[in-house]
């Protein structure tokens, strides 16, 4: 609760629009830097890979993890497994996310790594969640 303080803090003090994007996106870089081993390398890969699949989304911290946002609201975000000394990293998808599918759907995904295939499925669960 406290990063996500800082966050609003932060973005209160921030000029214009565009630096206020250019602000985010280097908060998430630096945020992804900070993390260590496969949650770096799979934050990297999952960041590249979200931009390349819904370049509107916006990068921004949430909660001191990074996420991808759509007019504001949070789509999809990364949350390390070092940060919750958890056994997997999560890639989360939040209701401004479409993947409405039935009466139930998953909005959760464990990674341990990701493969091609991994890549794949989720560039395009990205491209279905803003559309």
């Amino acid at each position: 609760m406290k990063e996500r303080a800082q966050e609003l803090k932060a973005s209160a003090r921030r000029g214009s629009r565009a630096d206020k994007a250019a602000q985010n996106e280097a908060d998430v870089v630096a945020k992804i830097a900070e993390m260590q081993g496969s949650d770096r390398d799979m934050a990297e890969r999952l960041h590249a890979v979200i931009k390349a699949s819904a370049p509107d989304l916006a990068p921004k911290l949430w909660y001191g993890m990074p996420a991808y946002a759509k007019d504001g609201k949070v789509v999809c975000f990364f949350q390390s497994a070092q940060k919750f000394k958890a056994r997997y990293a999560t890639l989360g998808f939040n209701d401004a996310a479409y993947l409405d599918e039935g009466t139930m759907w998953p909005t959760a995904f464990a990674l341990k790594e990701l493969t091609a295939a991994d890549e794949a499925k989720i560039g395009e669960l990205v491209k279905k969640a803003v559309s």
